[in-house]
């Protein structure tokens, strides 16, 4: 078999046990991009047949924002902006019955450029070890108590804000909350003791940039793997130490795009930026980071692609939004779309099928293979535009809108 033939064999099988198995709750969705922050949903079991409509279950009013909706259990947290506050709530995920409501001020005059995306918040809560941590519009970064909403510690915005505020969503590894806080220029990465929100270590290297971190281990080593407004960045998760860097700029705008790990490998793009691979590696005690190929048919401008085993989906900005694949051993172009598809999508992998979230508020199902993607259901589940990642869970869709969040279900 090829390899193609092989990813195709091993989908097909896993797909035996979605048309058997009843669908549940599901696993939790508790930060960006879902569990490992990769936008893949860990355990997703497909109904048998898809319905013509989703349920509606539940629409409530909660604030504007694009921050995902954050799924634990039997709660789903929203962070939003209601007037000038900042507002992180608790709700029943059965029923959007609210269960707790904690808000502070936190003005904020968006620059004249960016002000028809709004005032934010665009960062995701991170929930870890009952916790909730938000980075606000301004820079504000606070911890919340995820069963009663009360605010355990906060750090107030920096004097100089990012230009257009923030987007970066926390990551919290061992016990540290990681972000890179600051304004366009300044700032630094950052970890906060997750307890007490004190400052463990800190890299100002580099100003902030839109993307979130990840954490991976290479070449037996924790780090820290960080877009920044110039670079692409690898820093000791334990210590802040600058381990490599390696410049990376997309014009006028700032870095948005979550870097993608494959291996020793890195994947990242951005505006007008082709879609390009390089290795981290480790010689005689000295990290560098070595060419792997560069793609120019794809460029990532905000929407992050997904792996699919050996393969890489997303969003092209080129052709006023173009889907494509491609292979990420090679940098090779499977297929590219058709053009004008959309401005922005939320793209997640359930298993063998991906679900698109349009900024238009269509949702797309469909399926992905070396011929192109298939879709096998589209529906609409908003009133308003979709900017915000979905939150999936089971048989469960939640979906942030303009101001509202709604559950919608597969029966």
């Amino acid at each position: 078999m090829t390899r193609t033939q092989r990813m195709v064999t091993t989908f097909a099988l896993a797909a035996v046990p979605a048309v058997l198995m009843a669908q549940g709750p599901g696993p939790d969705w508790p930060q960006w991009r879902g569990p490992n922050r990769d936008g893949v949903v860990t355990s997703f079991t497909a109904p048998r047949t898809w319905p013509d409509e989703l349920t509606l279950r539940w629409k409530v009013e909660v604030g504007e924002g694009y921050a995902t909706p954050v799924v634990v259990g039997d709660r789903v947290y929203a962070f939003t902006r209601q007037g000038d506050d900042e507002v992180m709530m608790a709700l029943e995920a059965a029923s959007g019955k609210m269960l707790w409501r904690t808000g502070y001020p936190a003005p904020f005059t968006m620059a004249p450029a960016a002000e028809p995306h709004g005032h934010g918040p665009k960062s995701t809560p991170t929930f870890a070890a009952g916790r909730l941590y938000t980075l606000g519009m301004g820079g504000v970064v606070t911890a919340f108590d995820a069963a009663t909403g009360r605010q355990l510690w906060q750090k107030p915005a920096p004097p100089v804000g990012p230009l257009y505020g923030t987007a970066m969503s926390a990551l919290v590894d061992d016990g540290r909350v990681i972000l890179h806080v600051g304004g366009h220029g300044d700032g630094a990465l950052t970890a906060f003791d997750a307890e007490t929100g004190d400052v463990t270590w800190s890299w100002n290297g580099d100003g902030p940039s839109y993307a979130s971190p990840i954490v991976a281990d290479l070449d037996g080593v924790r780090q820290v793997i960080n877009l920044t407004q110039d670079h692409v960045v690898g820093v000791a998760a334990e210590t802040g130490a600058l381990l490599w860097q390696r410049e990376f700029k997309t014009g006028f705008t700032q870095n948005i795009i979550d870097p993608i790990l494959d291996g020793q490998t890195l994947i990242i793009s951005g505006f007008q930026q082709p879609v390009s691979a390089f290795r981290v590696v480790r010689r005689n005690g000295q990290w560098l980071t070595e060419d792997a190929w560069v793609n120019e048919d794809a460029s990532l401008y905000m929407t992050n692609g997904v792996r699919i085993g050996d393969w890489l989906f997303g969003l092209s900005q080129r052709n006023s939004g173009q889907y494509f694949l491609l292979d990420v051993d090679s940098g090779k172009t499977l297929w590219t779309g058709m053009p004008r598809q959309a401005g922005n999508a939320a793209i997640v992998r359930g298993g063998d099928l991906v679900f698109v979230l349009q900024d238009d508020a269509e949702l797309i199902v469909g399926r992905v293979s070396v011929s192109g993607f298939d879709p096998v259901k589209r529906y609409t589940v908003a009133d308003s535009a979709t900017w915000a990642q979905p939150a999936i869970s089971g048989n469960r869709i939640f979906v942030k809108d303009v101001s509202t969040l709604a559950l919608w279900t597969l029966d």
